[in-house]
């Protein structure tokens, strides 16, 4: 029952910025660690940034310097800020979350199913 989307995925001209959003709906308690992946045609996955949760932030060394991640708690979302955007970073970009059940207190890994990001030059 708990599901994790993305959101704010479309298309900018190189050296533009967008802001993706990963929400976490249903019977949620915590999102104690999240993370952001991309994923381009003929690619492998790579990982782009993650959080624990009032520990650390960690990013990719390709992409320090011009993304950011933050959260905000009280909605249970957290989002990734690109700013200075190149071609080559047009991929899918997916979330996931540890979270944390409010009724059972398990915690569990889920996958967004990705939003469409497209850099153009």
């Amino acid at each position: 029952q708990v599901q994790v989307v993305e959101s704010g995925g479309g298309l900018v001209q190189a050296g533009g910025s967008l802001r993706l959003s990963c929400t976490a709906s249903g019977s949620i308690f915590s999102i104690n660690t999240g993370a952001w992946y991309r994923q381009a045609p003929g690619n492998q996955r790579e990982w782009v940034a993650s959080f624990v949760s009032g520990v650390a932030t960690n990013y990719a060394d390709s992409v320090k310097g011009r993304f950011a991640i933050s959260r905000d708690n009280a909605e249970n979302t957290f989002y990734l800020q690109m700013d200075a955007l190149k071609p080559e970073e047009t991929a899918v970009y997916t979330c996931t979350a540890e979270i944390r059940r409010r009724v059972s207190g398990r915690k569990q890994y889920y996958w967004g199913r990705g939003t469409q990001v497209t850099v153009s030059s």
